[in-house]
């Protein structure tokens, strides 16, 4: 199985915004059983702006909001990637960086280049990992988030999983934290869900329940399932794919 998994900022960085090294870590032992049990792996990681931010702690001055995105996504891009080299050459795992923009799925021309170098690299056995390019990328033409992207990668790539973490189970029929309220695990084609959707964003990276919603219900309709689960949760990847029934998580069926 060709599977597109997406990792949210909430997941890849602790509390006080610098980068979760032993979290990355578990994430990638799983992605690396995960291929070992002959599945294709894309990683969309978010996380570049947090890891930026965290290291340019001593930046006294004032920046607009396009400065900061721009110089904490340079600095930290570099430093999430890798992170990533490092952990995956443990298990032999070679990674290639793919930074894409929104025009790049819009542009015939720029869409058959970026899906002829994911069809590559999946190929020669190389694990893309995607992010969007935020040193480029203007206001008006940025994705909502990284759900977005994700959701258009697997349809690029044909996968026939997409797995979105955060860090909640998955959508509830309330908040989460009401003890009334209930993991829906899953969800019908067809089936509206604005009425359980909570809108309060996450506070590492720019999407919400919301947008995973929208994502999943738009990556389903293209022939894709889609799971929306914790990845804070303990071995969450091996755990969908061989004990989805008892893992606590949101599918949305196609």
């Amino acid at each position: 199985m060709r599977i597109t998994i997406k990792i949210g900022s909430n997941v890849l960085t602790r509390q006080d915004g610098s980068l979760d090294v032993t979290r990355m870590s578990a994430l990638v032992d799983q992605i690396a059983a995960l291929r070992s049990g002959g599945h294709e792996i894309i990683l969309v990681s978010s996380g570049a702006v947090a890891c930026g931010r965290s290291e340019l702690r001593h930046i006294q001055h004032d920046l607009d909001s396009v400065d900061q995105r721009q110089l904490f996504s340079a600095v930290g891009q570099a430093k999430l990637i890798n992170r990533y080299v490092g952990f995956f050459r443990e298990y032999g795992i070679p990674v290639g960086q793919v930074l894409t923009t929104k025009e790049n799925f819009s542009d015939t021309e720029h869409r058959k280049n970026q899906e002829n170098c994911m069809r590559v690299m999946l190929e020669n056995n190389v694990l893309p990992i995607v992010n969007e390019n935020d040193t480029v990328s203007v206001t008006e033409l940025m994705f909502t988030d990284n759900d977005e992207l994700s959701g258009l990668i697997a349809k690029m790539t044909h996968s026939q999983a997409l797995i979105i973490l955060s860090n909640i189970d998955g959508i509830y029929t309330g908040n989460p934290e009401d003890p009334e309220s209930r993991l829906i695990s899953i969800v019908k084609p067809g089936k509206n869900l604005e009425e359980y959707i909570q809108e309060k964003k996450s506070s590492a990276g720019r999407g919400g329940m919301q947008s995973k919603s929208n994502v999943a219900t738009q990556t389903a309709a293209a022939g894709i399932s889609v799971i929306i689960a914790n990845g804070n949760r303990d071995n969450i990847l091996v755990r969908l794919m061989n004990d989805r029934d008892n893992t606590p998580c949101t599918e949305f069926l196609c």
